[in-house]
């Protein structure tokens, strides 16, 4: 049987001393080193290379997405999950983009994530069930509304639930004005004319072909 390897980086010790634990007391694992924070990790996860390494996200400092873009970008063969409490749909792409292959949530029981370790050396991509479902939806919408910026996806989202122009701009606290251009790239990139049709196209509404 394989000897995986595992590092971890939490700054929360409570929580970083407890998936020592585990992992250790798991016969093909072993904990080889743990990190405080993305800094650290940064040096000593290039010095001492582990097979995986269970990642958060929130660290003091340099973020856990942060590091993981780093290491990756010299090459690193250490494959990463991230470990979290974050699950909205920016952090996990953000996340995957910077070369996690895995993303699991804080609440993920014990045995579970044993068994995400040991597809993740195997190659596989564990994800909790409520993260892999905003993976799947994201290929499930329109190709054109994946071409909208996270703020144009405010702005629609805010237009979608009847705001006027001068609300939609007190609540993201910027100009009518600017609201207006929003809207106006929002059609052009989604080839509608009105606010109906872009509503349909980009949540998926009657018409929208996403049926």
């Amino acid at each position: 049987m394989n000897n995986i390897r595992v590092s971890i980086v939490e700054d929360i010790a409570e929580i970083r001393e407890g998936m020592r634990f585990i992992i250790n007391q798991t016969p093909d694992l072993t904990c080889l080193s743990t990190y405080g924070s993305a800094e650290e990790a940064m040096t000593g996860l290039v010095q001492d290379v582990p097979d995986l390494c269970i990642m958060d996200i929130a660290l003091p400092g340099s973020t856990g997405i942060d590091c993981i873009r780093r290491l990756k970008a010299a090459d690193s063969p250490i494959q990463f999950v991230v470990f979290t409490i974050y699950e909205n749909s920016d952090q996990v792409f953000e996340a995957l983009a910077a070369g996690a292959s895995g993303y699991l949530l804080k609440d993920t029981p014990p045995d579970r994530i044993i068994t995400a370790l040991r597809d993740l050396y195997a190659g596989g991509s564990p994800m909790s069930a409520s993260i892999a479902r905003k993976v799947v939806s994201s290929f499930q919408r329109p190709a054109a509304a994946a071409t909208l910026s996270t703020r144009e996806q405010e702005v629609l989202t805010l237009l979608a639930r009847g705001l006027l122009y001068k609300e939609i701009a007190q609540q993201l606290d910027i100009s009518t004005g600017t609201v207006r251009q929003h809207i106006h790239h929002i059609y052009d990139k989604l080839h509608v004319q009105n606010r109906t049709e872009a509503i349909n196209k980009f949540f998926g509404g009657p018409g929208s072909g996403t049926h």
